[in-house]
């Protein structure tokens, strides 16, 4: 009991001094349990979603895409025959059968000519309006539509679209464009997927979306009352043979769930990986805080340890501070992360993706795990101060406060840290002359770890050399004030590295994104211009397709010397001459694709891979497969034919730009497929005559304004889309890697402030002699300058080391480019400095508003 009351005393004595530690506490365990909060709503959210939407039973063609792939789309939709209907009505267990009309290849343009669709990369759905849709939406809004020239859209799309009752709209589909007037407006009962979703009468439907009348898509099944789902679906599957997809509505919600929550997964441990990363930089914190309170109190420690306190007290009673501090910490973190849960739901609606928070949930793991991890975390954390503690002898009552430091030990931690530092650089160096990209990062990935703990390691001893480098340039100028800053950060090298560290952890992460983005947009520009003779690149909007109609409005633009089509085949066998049968993507283009991407050759020519019944293979899958030139190879494409093509060439692999693709030419894809199961077209190239780039550019954009789901490029835009791509990607990693660095600012705010605690004595001194209010600011203003500027030298250099041996990997698949990206590397390092005169503001003040006597009497 008497060391509990020992340690509440001591922790409500310093609760000032611990505040900055519960923050980071707060905030790591707020990103934790708001991560988890936030991925369990909207699983939750679309749990309630698909199983309001699914029937008992559904029954859907076998192999069924309804154009939800953009690279496998074919002109003709899946559908099951309208006459099925009466059958399956007929199955023993059936109550009721609803046919059911889905497109997601349909493009709606409204009075502007802008596409209405998500901008959230959610799909546009073309629907029926049947009484399977009356399970997740309410006609809110006008009425339903009757007859092709009237449509009903979801009204979320409506209000953020702009979109009102009366206005008219046009269609774009697999089967060609119709306009139709908006009549009503239907709301979900449950949450908004984020998709566009446009009503249609179930005939206009059939034939406007699907291009037939008298088809479905699927057959919605009611049961009869007493009938499990399990076993209807056993009658179904009796009563129609295995060539129809049967499922209950478990299976056709985990289905819909398991798309989703792909996605969600990959989101949920990205973010929770920088959680770890603000975790691991908030350990360098609370050591920090935890060391310098012991320091501080090695008077009152000798004192207990002189009265009869053993080692084992002295050390529980830290380390119930440090448990006060977690559990602190860790339920105010709880909270916060419920409201940064709040706060991505938020963010989420603004893309399109609109969360209730009536459906926000948070499981019981979740303050079960954010209370683990902040009071584990702080707990470890303060075990080191906390042994240290323990070992302070009776005698050091008699002394001034502080104990020396441990030479033996720092000549252990130097030896330990070179060590680790020089395996790490083996590992870098070994991922560097890889010959494979899957050998290499496994070296990458062990040189990244093992150089991170080196340089932690080694912090202090490189503090010592770095803080004098940075003190010679920066402090010197400064005169007396900065020779006492640089010798304030020099006083306990071990507390300076490891402040340093906490921000070099989040700036060695920055720089190694920044680098490894730079080359790969610098690489993919260089590539371009090398590999791509055509001036112009046009590419449909993710999920939409390429009609018959934007195919002919390209055709009519002016200047342009030629196009090329580019298809791609899914699912094709390929039987090679080695017996083994593999599936494969097949590309599919006409013959002047060969020009316009100029893929290199080991073998043959590319152009004789355009003949008929020929293909080109790329290089590496030849030589696992002992493929050469002048083979025959059987190929067998989907719902099509089985074809015996020659192949006419073997291109390399050295290159970025359609890496391993397989091609031949559309001519031979139509000699073997049925028109209407060949894919529309991925992407299309365009050349200009000679002297006519600028009009053809122009003609191109006036031909295609009225189908916005196209975007035309030429070699500028499509550098600019790559960069800018790659760039809102290390925006948001930078804005995750922000909490790691705001922790690492509370860690020098919190050494500075500790510190001007234990030299208070000294600051009255100095104080007395002469040092004015603004000098004193001024000195721990600039110690904090060379902290938080050591720390980004370090991360800044470890980063871009990372970043190197990162492109070196990059170069095996084509992206050949190391760039270094000056500009952001160089407002980064003065960003520190700047974050370092900010940090030291509140320190600097009380500092400089001590009062001198009752300083200088401080014991």
């Amino acid at each position: 009991m008497t060391v509990l009351k020992t340690s509440l005393r001591n922790f409500m004595a310093h609760k000032g001094r611990m505040a900055l530690s519960a923050i980071a506490v707060l905030l790591s365990v707020a990103f934790v349990s708001g991560t988890l909060v936030f991925t369990d709503t909207t699983n939750a959210t679309f749990d309630k979603l698909f199983a309001a939407t699914s029937s008992d039973v559904t029954v859907s063609p076998k192999n069924a895409n309804n154009g939800d792939d953009s690279q496998a789309a074919t002109r003709r939709i899946e559908t099951l025959p309208a006459a099925q209907q009466k059958r399956i009505e007929g199955i023993k267990g059936v109550k009721k059968v609803a046919g059911d009309v889905t497109s997601m290849s349909i493009t709606v343009v409204d009075s502007k000519k802008k596409d209405i669709g998500p901008d959230s990369g959610a799909p546009t759905i073309g629907t029926n309006w049947d009484p399977t849709e009356h399970r997740s939406v309410k006609l809110t809004s006008g009425r339903a539509p009757r007859g092709p020239t009237e449509v009903m859209l979801d009204a979320d799309t409506a209000e953020n679209k702009k979109v009102k009752i009366g206005d008219e709209l046009r269609v774009i589909t697999v089967p060609g464009e119709f306009r139709a007037k908006v009549v009503g407006l239907a709301t979900f009962q449950v949450t908004n997927p984020g998709s566009t979703v446009l009503y249609m009468d179930t005939p206009s439907a059939q034939r406007l979306l699907l291009g037939r009348s008298e088809a479905f898509t699927s057959f919605a099944l009611t049961a009869q009352p007493g009938v499990s789902n399990e076993q209807l679906k056993k009658n179904v599957l009796a009563g129609l043979g295995p060539d129809y997809k049967v499922q209950t509505k478990a299976e056709s919600s985990d289905e819909a769930q398991d798309d989703i929550g792909s996605f969600l997964d990959i989101m949920k441990y990205a973010m929770l990986g920088f959680a770890g990363i603000a975790v691991l930089v908030g350990i360098f914190l609370i050591v920090n805080t935890f060391s310098m309170l012991v320091t501080q109190r090695t008077r009152e420690i000798g004192l207990m340890r002189a009265i009869g306190s053993s080692r084992k007290q002295i050390n529980r009673s830290v380390l119930i501070e440090a448990l006060l501090l977690g559990i602190i910490g860790s339920i105010l973190g709880v909270f916060a992360g419920v409201g940064l849960a709040v706060g991505l739901m938020k963010i989420m609606g603004s893309a399109g993706l609109n969360l209730s928070t009536d459906q926000l949930t948070v499981k019981p793991a979740t303050p079960i795990i954010g209370l683990t991890i902040g009071i584990v975390v702080t707990v470890i954390a303060a075990y080191i101060p906390a042994r240290r503690a323990s070992r302070i002898s009776p005698m050091a009552a008699l002394r001034d406060a502080g104990t020396p430091a441990d030479a033996k030990a720092g000549r252990i931690r130097a030896v330990i840290g070179t060590v680790l530092t020089a395996a790490g650089a083996a590992a870098l160096l070994a991922a560097a002359g890889a010959d494979k990209a899957a050998d290499g990062s496994m070296f990458l990935g062990l040189g990244v770890l093992l150089t991170l703990i080196g340089f932690i390691v080694i912090g202090p001893l490189l503090a010592g050399v770095v803080i004098r480098v940075l003190a010679a340039v920066i402090l010197r100028i400064f005169g007396p004030v900065g020779r006492m800053a640089e010798r304030n950060a020099l006083r306990n090298p071990r507390r300076t590295g490891a402040t340093g560290a906490a921000l070099m952890i989040g700036l060695a992460l920055v720089a190694c994104l920044s680098v490894v983005g730079s080359s790969m947009v610098a690489s993919a520009s260089d590539e371009l211009d090398k590999s791509v003779g055509a001036d112009f690149i046009l590419q449909p909007k993710p999920g939409k397709l390429v009609t018959s109609d934007i195919q002919k409005r390209i055709a009519k633009a002016k200047g342009l010397d030629h196009i090329s089509h580019y298809k791609q085949i899914s699912d094709v066998r390929l039987t090679l001459p080695d017996g083994k049968t593999v599936g494969k993507d097949l590309s599919a283009a006409t013959p002047s694709y060969a020009g316009d991407l100029r893929t290199p050759v080991v073998q043959g020519s590319l152009a004789d891979a355009y003949r008929k019944d020929a293909l080109s293979l790329p290089e590496g899958f030849a030589e696992d497969h002992k493929v050469k030139k002048g083979d025959t190879v059987t190929v067998a494409f989907p719902q099509g034919r089985t074809a015996k093509l020659t192949v006419a060439a073997i291109t390399s692999d050295d290159t970025s730009l359609d890496k391993g693709a397989l091609y031949t030419s559309i001519a031979t894809v139509q000699a073997h497929v049925p028109a209407d199961r060949i894919p529309t077209d991925l992407m299309i190239l365009g050349t200009a005559k000679d002297g006519q780039e600028d009009k053809a550019y122009a003609s191109l954009k006036k031909q295609l304004v009225d189908y916005p789901q196209i975007q035309v490029r030429d070699q500028t835009d499509y550098k600019k889309m790559m960069k800018d791509q790659i760039g809102q990607l290390l925006n948001l990693v930078y804005g995750l890697l922000a909490l790691a660095i705001i922790v690492a600012i509370l860690g020098v705010v919190n050494t500075l402030a500790l510190s001007v605690v234990e030299r208070t004595r000294e600051i009255g001194l100095m104080r007395a002699i002469g040092l004015s209010r603004r000098q004193m600011r001024r000195m721990i203003r600039l110690e904090s300058v060379v902290i938080a500027l050591f720390g980004a030298l370090l991360g800044l250099g470890l980063g871009m080391c990372w970043g190197a041996t990162a492109q070196k990997l990059l170069a095996l698949e084509g992206l050949k480019t190391l760039e270094i990206p000056w500009p952001t590397i160089t407002t980064v390092f003065i960003g520190s400095a700047v974050v370092g005169l900010v940090a030291a503001l509140i320190p600097a003040f009380r500092a400089a508003r001590m009062n001198v006597l009752n300083a200088i009497a401080t014991e």
